[in-house]
């Protein structure tokens, strides 16, 4: 489940609602209780003016009624012309009743066929319920921003131990061992969460730590057993009776070993610049290194018809270590080969990078989406590590990497420093 606002504008909205709705509510309970109120008041009130008029009445017909700005007595017999035809027919009780454009409460009692009924103006009444409604909506309007404001600070005080949990945790990293986040919290939720981050970073060192150790550790060990090999391949090819297919052989396996010890190096490098020991660089030229790589793969030409052509428009140096570069080049030059059955390989370096084009089947959209994904299946099948590693050495020194292919048209590496 995917939250657009942050944790603080949720919270304080959820206090604005229940503020709003606690308002409404309470607004709409003294709205109903007060008109309930006031009907039962203007009852009580009109019943106890007609009571009394109707005993001073039977004492005394020329007794005066109860009249005022806002009350209204009519006595009549049914059927007495002159009486307005809304009140004649109403039975006793309490009615609302409009006459001549304006609402009144009527109380109609009936005494030996009279008709007593006491009129009351409800103008000043519905006047007072508007002004009464106006101010439940201010008041509710009050309330509901109060609301509001409370749960924002209440939001920041609350929230303010995830945040300072969060800030933390951005300043974290793996390989700095720092002290543990759970002593700086109080033992509830977040120090639950600080604790699960502590035992996560824990994991993730000690997996880091195992993963720089293996490389380490196999680069190591590997050099020995290459060397051995370069050894005896060095001391074969000067044997001057070997066969040109021997000679062939040999010097493959030369290829092999010397591409697997640069390999080895590279490796090493990288796992000793993730353990944050410092590297050597030096200035590498990077014409002279394109031009060695060309020709150490020119044998890969062999039964294929294509042809590689270099082209060096300027001369450049990069601070950087020498078998970081040669692995590179040799990555996108070797697989710009591979992939090519016939036409050119064009390598050429200008100002501002390298660029190795092919005329070879391509790359789909779907496999450029992943052709630098470690151990990806490339289209003839085969895994390798070699651009992941090509992308890896290019992120380290902030070098760019892009590529435009058209299946069946060919494709162009543009490695740009």
């Amino acid at each position: 489940m995917r939250f657009r606002a942050s944790l603080r504008y949720r919270v304080a909205l959820a206090f604005t609602l229940l503020g709003m709705l606690v308002s409404v509510g309470l607004a709409g309970s003294l709205y109903l209780l007060a008109i309930d109120m006031e009907a039962r008041l203007i009852a009580e009130t009109l019943s106890a003016e007609l009571e009394d008029y109707m005993v001073r009445f039977e004492a005394d017909p020329r007794a005066l009624p109860p009249a005022s700005t806002m009350i209204h007595t009519y006595v009549f017999l049914p059927g007495t012309m002159g009486v307005p035809e809304a009140l004649r027919e109403l039975p006793a009780g309490l009615h609302q009743v409009h006459m001549e454009g304006k609402e009144y409460y009527a109380e109609v009692r009936l005494n030996d066929e009279r008709h007593f009924i006491v009129l009351y103006d409800a103008e000043q009444i519905r006047h007072r319920e508007n002004q009464f409604e106006l101010f439940l909506g201010i008041g509710m309007l009050v309330m509901t921003l109060a609301s509001a404001l409370l749960g924002f600070w209440l939001a920041r005080r609350v929230i303010s131990p995830v945040r300072e949990l969060a800030t933390r945790v951005s300043t974290l990293c793996p390989e700095a061992h720092g002290a543990p986040l759970a002593g700086d919290f109080p033992h509830d939720e977040v120090g639950t969460l600080a604790s699960e981050f502590d035992a996560y970073l824990q994991r993730l060192a000690a997996f880091i730590e195992r993963e720089q150790s293996f490389t380490a550790d196999v680069s190591h060990e590997l050099r020995t057993p290459l060397a051995v090999i370069e050894g005896a391949v060095d001391v074969l090819l000067e044997d001057p009776g070997m066969d040109a297919a021997r000679r062939s052989r040999v010097e493959r396996i030369a290829r092999s070993a010397h591409d697997m010890s640069e390999l080895v190096t590279v490796l090493l490098l990288l796992a000793r610049e993730e353990r944050g020991d410092r590297v050597a660089e030096y200035d590498c030229a990077v014409g002279e290194m394109l031009q060695q790589v060309v020709e150490e793969h020119r044998h890969l030409l062999h039964r294929k018809s294509l042809e590689i052509k270099l082209d060096i428009q300027a001369q450049m140096s990069l601070s950087v270590a020498c078998p970081m570069l040669r692995v590179v080049l040799a990555n996108l030059i070797r697989n710009a080969i591979a992939y090519t059955d016939r036409g050119q390989v064009h390598v050429s370096l200008d100002g501002a990078g390298i660029s190795v084009k092919d005329t070879g089947i391509g790359i789909s959209e779907q496999q450029m989406q992943r052709i630098f994904d470690r151990y990806y299946t490339g289209p003839t099948g085969g895994e390798c590590i070699g651009l992941s590693l090509v992308k890896r050495i290019c992120r380290r020194y902030g070098w760019s990497i892009d590529i435009e292919s058209h299946e069946g048209l060919g494709t162009i590496f543009r490695l740009s420093f």
